[in-house]
């Protein structure tokens, strides 16, 4: 079954957001920081386009992401949580926040970038945490 432009869109912005962690932060421009990972990833433009503006927001909404994780991820500090995992929590949140997609898919879609980017229990960890979130804002 082909990878939806959607999922895949995702797993780029999660990219950009490791590497934004990693090497990236303090940088003045973020977009060009992530335009030229696209770049070099040779990527379809509808699929970068999606990742760039998924990124931003995750950038622009990061301190209220953080903070809504704190709570949720009771008994784990943020610093703690490993990068993937709080980056995929991070664009799960942003997208939460964007409302276009269904609450159920955006979470499905979070736990499948777990499984290909994170450790063995962090699908379920994902899962956890973004449904707390989801019933506490009343969304599931």
């Amino acid at each position: 079954m082909p990878i939806r432009t959607e999922t895949r869109a995702r797993a780029l912005a999660l990219q950009l957001l490791y590497a934004w962690d990693e090497t990236g932060e303090g940088r003045e421009d973020p977009r060009a920081f992530f335009a030229a990972i696209c770049a070099a990833q040779g990527s379809r433009p509808a699929v970068e386009a999606r990742a760039l503006d998924l990124a931003e927001e995750v950038l622009r909404g990061r301190e209220r992401f953080d903070a809504v994780l704190q709570v949720a991820a009771e008994n784990w500090r943020l610093e703690r949580l490993a990068v993937v995992d709080r980056n995929v929590l991070r664009l799960a949140l942003a997208e939460l926040d964007e409302g276009e997609v269904p609450v159920k898919v955006v979470i499905d879609e979070a736990i499948r970038l777990a499984r290909w980017f994170g450790a063995a229990r962090s699908p379920a960890f994902v899962n956890g945490i973004l449904d707390r979130v989801a019933r506490e804002r009343g969304r599931l």
